[in-house]
């Protein structure tokens, strides 16, 4: 059934009208223009289509857009701030964490969802909080070693 649906997107209010269970994925890439959220498995499984809604990460290939009305969506293109790329961002060029690139959206805002609950994780919660996300060329030492950079960078106030 097509519908409205409100809500805000990188920071801008965003209406769109279409089927309410159409998968939120689509409406970025598809209508939004908004392609850096990835298609990967379809399934919830790998991590590539991975946006915020609030401060949690949460796989946009399997969520209705109606169900994120009235919520704050942030999405790759959204993280940087002024211009300047989120501290996330810098790290993962610096510690070369991205190999073909694909999984990077969806691993940097799982990231950023962990960060935003714990500013200071060890290695072991890191790792246990990027479990569910894919990376197929193996850069997950990089990975993990960016995020640990970054939260360095974040509680030292060079955000």
């Amino acid at each position: 059934m097509t519908q409205t649906v409100s809500f805000t997107l990188n920071g801008k209010p965003t209406r769109v009208t279409t089927d309410g269970d159409r998968k939120l994925l689509w409406v970025l890439r598809s209508d939004l223009g908004l392609t850096g959220t990835k298609f990967g498995c379809g399934t919830s499984l790998c991590g590539a289509c991975t946006v915020l809604v609030g401060a949690e990460a949460v796989r946009s290939c399997q969520l209705p857009v109606k169900d994120v009305a009235g919520k704050k969506v942030t999405t790759i293109e959204g993280l940087a701030s002024s211009g300047q790329p989120h501290p996330l961002q810098r790290a993962f060029a610096s510690h070369n964490a991205a190999q073909c690139g694909f999984c990077t959206p969806g691993m940097i805002l799982t990231a950023h969802s962990l960060l935003s609950k714990n500013p200071s994780p060890t290695e072991r919660q890191i790792i246990e909080h990027m479990n569910q996300n894919l990376c197929r060329c193996g850069t997950h030492v990089r990975i993990v070693a960016a995020i640990l950079d970054a939260a360095r960078q974040v509680k030292g106030g060079r955000s």
